[in-house]
């Protein structure tokens, strides 16, 4: 068994320190989402406690928690100090300890104990995967994600099994939403490889998938497609039709004015 003190302690974390190891879990945020998108709102949620649980700890080892008490490593931080201010809640002053960039957002373990979220590392935490270059969650269902284009361009040059497996298992109806000038665009997957197939397209062409209005944004500059966001709006049977499929995709651009006001030309 590989734990994640090995992994640690083998990159210079001092075993000698007094050290808690943290597990964010909140059901009012998405605290992954607002890590990798807002660092400081994140940091600021995790320097802030209403109790004193960091009192005489020199090193917190930070996690965010997943499904099934599974748990993704996210840093290691030393705290400088601690301030108590008027609503009684304790706020530290921490820096992230560097070291340990190979080990961020790749590792996860299976926390110990769900009831306690902080615990002392003297608590063995059992490492379940170590992911090459995971910048993203883990697949978990078509409708719970939306994907920026790094995030695709990952996925499918890596060729993610979690992701490959799903994506080209079925058919379906997606969006891209280019979020510099809030247009949207909607299409069809009906290829061999379903979706998978079709999002491969937009990263073997930088982006537009041989899409007229997309192709335009892209020619313009070649880092327009950093701008995009993929998501899937339905599925689609595996049987269906080239058809059926852009018949359903039709309707999708009717009901979001994608050819009068979007990124659709047809």
């Amino acid at each position: 068994m590989i734990t994640i003190q090995e992994l640690l302690f083998n990159r210079g974390l001092d075993k000698n320190s007094k050290i808690k190891m943290i597990r964010h879990k909140d059901s009012r945020l998405d605290l992954y989402e607002l890590y990798k998108s807002n660092r400081s709102e994140f940091l600021a949620y995790q320097n802030s406690q209403s109790k004193d649980v960091f009192k005489g700890v020199e090193y917190i080892v930070s996690f965010v928690g997943e499904e099934n008490l599974l748990s993704r490593f996210i840093g290691v931080y030393k705290i400088l100090k601690t301030e108590k201010i008027i609503s009684d809640r304790f706020v530290y002053e921490m820096e992230e300890v560097f070291g340990f960039e190979d080990l961020k957002e790749r590792v996860i373990v299976k926390w110990t104990n769900a009831i306690s979220w902080h615990q002392y590392i003297k608590n063995l935490m059992e490492v379940i995967q170590i992911h090459p270059g995971l910048h993203y969650k883990q697949f978990t269902d078509y409708t719970d994600f939306i994907l920026n284009y790094r995030e695709l361009k990952e996925i499918v040059q890596n060729q993610y099994s979690d992701w490959k497996k799903m994506l080209a298992a079925t058919k379906g109806i997606y969006l891209i939403h280019d979020t510099l000038s809030g247009k949207l665009y909607v299409g069809s997957a009906y290829g061999a490889e379903g979706i998978w197939g079709r999002w491969r397209e937009y990263i073997n062409t930088n982006g537009h998938g041989g899409n007229k209005q997309l192709k335009n944004l892209v020619d313009l500059d070649l880092n327009h497609a950093e701008n995009f966001q993929f998501s899937i709006l339905m599925l689609l049977p595996r049987t269906i039709t080239a058809d059926e499929a852009i018949k359903k995709e039709r309707l999708f651009k009717n009901k979001f004015g994608t050819n009068s006001f979007g990124l659709n030309s047809n």
